[in-house]
């Protein structure tokens, strides 16, 4: 996606229209079926409305003396349900304003469907998995299918939003298209492979509403834990009612319903599910669709990463890296001729001519080719070049292409072109040969160059705990060259997809989760294998459907953030556990004391935070309670920072910065909140 793209999408995601919606859909989700199915919050509710009771039947429960403490402790416990819906309806409404951007894209197409020997004209709806359309410049195409005929460019942005049109073709990996892109060149012939209601756009949209989004089970081991501990809790508050009676202290239901509130875990009960929504999210907003979230929480647990190097960690174009000379000949002269050869050779290989001279600071006259006829790269001469004016010919292209023009220009061939030939093939390179007339004067080393800064996003993996292994087609010698330069940890070369499938399986064997990166029908047995398999959205068909993770923009290297991504999911929902639990535990510690400590003076000794009254440090720890649920929501939805470290130094940075910092702030949070509410009451 472009970066401008890329931000209008995140702008969006925060406008008011979100925020209004929440509050609205807050107040909708307290219907108690929906409240059901987060067990935490929906023990808050029952509670909220057991106080409700109290407050307007005081007489029922003989609490007529009681009616603004219960009403301070309903409306304080409504706000807690509340705030913990918002939250959950934030996340789900970023989700439903991407749905609506990519819902505009999704509309009645007429397809020109293929019936018999002619064409019929029906509505994309009525088309049907393996249908034939054909689609023309400038027209839509009507569902998501595969080219059998033909090449078009596509402008694939209401998708992808990047503005550069792809080129698709039958056959090959690039056959892939996707309904509700248009065809700006030419014309092709398309096989449906959806039925309405199963395109790509549809799946998309179900899933960034959150429609389809299932609990982890990571989630479901964690609210396993949470309701747990809520039961625990229950128990302890239930309980304690019998014992203040035994020491002669009142304990009415309103306090021990909000002393049940703030034991249990309600702050992460109430940002769960949000926080799931918004690691979902975030991956979407970075162009990247999961099938699941157990696919990013997987991500998050990555050992290994197989990557094709060509177009992942290389550029795949091959691009000039030196000039050699031969038979005598200057390394400025061979320079000089392969610039003048390239001087209009629009290829990525002619342009890298020129930008290796620049980069070694050589020049040439740029004259001499002006007023030339450029000579196009042909199949049959392997070869391109210009004459100049003066009459002079310049070629370059494949060694033995130009060997036999030098020959038939009446000229010889240096001693030393072949060794220096062999040299570059041997370490996996591509040698042009340049010559003027008669006369060669060198070689172009042309190279597949490895991306900038991939080898400080490996490093950043290594720090991870990350292994990588590069996957090529290249002889050992250039694998281990380019493995060096990039900086993987392990290499396959002369690689064939079931070596692929092989060291994933290995991997998994020991133990590992492994993840992948494809594009290709031969890449879908091992997209399927891996834990997490990215495919890319110009792949084919195949691909897309073995993986479950597919990468709009078709960037292969985007497998890295997806893994950071993963990661900061798994680590926000650990932080915000870990502060939840902690800040239970201080309740505890700051409540039970001070609500004893009248019939048991010696209690007062562990009330070291000097609560005021019994009354004002349920008060305070309530509203403290009711209070860091909004505070926290943002750090639900952006997530923790993730900074690239060992589990080690991670699981010990969580625990001093969130199991510290749960303990001590509602230490300092409910004694500020006391300072006022005791004297209010």
């Amino acid at each position: 996606m472009s970066s401008t793209a890329s931000q209008t999408k995140r702008k969006s995601m925060l406008s008011g229209d979100i925020v209004k919606q929440a509050i609205v859909q807050s107040f909708l989700k307290l219907n108690p079926v929906t409240m059901m199915k987060n067990p935490v919050m929906f023990v808050v509710e029952i509670g909220t409305f057991i106080v409700l009771l109290m407050t307007v039947l005081p007489g029922y429960f003989g609490t007529q003396d009681r009616i603004g403490f219960n009403l301070t402790v309903f409306l304080i416990l409504l706000f807690t349900v509340l705030f913990a819906n918002f939250a959950e309806a934030l996340a789900e409404g970023r989700g439903k304003a991407q749905a609506d951007s990519l819902k505009k894209s999704k509309q009645e197409i007429q397809a020109n469907k293929v019936v018999g020997s002619g064409i019929k004209v029906v509505p994309s709806t009525e088309l049907r998995k393996g249908d034939i359309v054909t689609v023309a410049q400038g027209e839509m195409i009507p569902g998501d299918g595969e080219v059998i005929e033909g090449l078009a460019s596509v402008d694939e942005s209401a998708i992808t939003g990047e503005s550069a049109p792809v080129i698709k073709e039958a056959g090959g990996d690039f056959s892939s298209v996707t309904g509700g892109t248009r065809v700006v060149s030419d014309a092709i012939r398309v096989r449906i492979t959806s039925d309405p209601g199963e395109s790509f756009i549809d799946r998309m949209i179900s899933l960034v509403e959150g429609a389809s989004r299932q609990k982890t089970p990571n989630e479901i081991a964690l609210n396993t834990l949470l309701i747990t501990l809520t039961l625990i809790f229950l128990i302890v508050v239930v309980t304690l009612k019998p014992i203040a009676g035994f020491v002669n202290v009142e304990l009415d239901t309103a306090v021990l319903i909000a002393l049940l509130v703030c034991l249990i875990p309600t702050t992460i009960g109430a940002l769960l599910s949000a926080i799931g929504i918004a690691g979902m999210d975030r991956v979407t907003q970075f162009n990247v669709l999961a099938m699941s979230g157990k696919a990013v929480e997987a991500a998050g647990d990555i050992n290994t990463i197989i990557l094709d190097k060509t177009g992942t960690i290389t550029f795949g174009n091959r691009m000039a890296s030196e000039f050699i000379p031969v038979g005598g000949a200057s390394t400025g002269e061979a320079a000089t001729w392969a610039a003048v050869s390239s001087v209009k050779d629009e290829t990525p290989e002619g342009r890298s001519v020129l930008e290796l001279m620049k980069k070694q600071n050589l020049v040439y006259e740029a004259s001499l080719a002006e007023g030339g006829e450029f000579i196009d790269f042909k199949a049959e001469t392997r070869m391109s070049g210009i004459d100049l004016k003066d009459g002079r010919k310049v070629r370059k292209g494949a060694v033995d292409a130009v060997v036999r023009w030098v020959q038939e220009q009446g000229g010889t061939v240096p001693a030393d072109l072949k060794a220096n030939g062999d040299a570059i093939a041997t370490e996996g390179g591509t040698p042009l040969a340049v010559a003027v007339d008669g006369k060669i004067y060198g070689l172009i080393y042309l190279k597949d160059t490895v991306k900038p800064g991939m080898k400080e996003r490996f490093d950043t993996l290594r720090q991870m705990g990350i292994k990588t292994i590069m996957c090529t087609g290249d002889n050992p010698l250039t694998a281990a060259t380019i493995a060096k330069e990039a900086g993987v940890d392990g290499f396959i070369a002369e690689s064939k997809p079931e070596d692929k499938i092989a060291v994933i399986r290995k991997e998994q064997a020991e133990g590992k989760l492994v993840a992948m990166t494809g594009d290709g029908t031969n890449d879908a047995p091992a997209l399927a294998q891996a834990d997490v398999g990215l495919a890319m959205n110009s792949g084919t068909i195949a691909a897309k459907e073995a993986a479950n993770m597919v990468d709009l923009d078709s960037d292969p290297s985007k497998i890295i953030e997806v893994v950071g991504i993963g990661k900061q999911l798994l680590m926000t929902r650990g932080a915000l556990t870990t502060f939840s639990i902690a800040n239970d535990i201080a309740k505890y510690f700051a409540i039970i004391p001070a609500m004893f400590m009248l019939a048991i003076p010696q209690m007062e000794a562990l009330n070291i935070m000097k609560l005021g009254s019994p009354l004002s440090a349920v008060l305070s720890a309530l509203i403290f309670n009711a209070v860091i649920i909004p505070l926290l929501i943002p750090l639900a939805m952006k997530g923790v920072k993730y900074r690239p470290m060992s589990s080690t130094k991670l699981l010990s940075r969580n625990l001093f910065v969130y199991g510290l910092g749960g303990v001590v702030v509602p230490f300092i949070g409910i004694k500020i909140i006391d300072l006022v509410v005791h004297v209010w009451i």
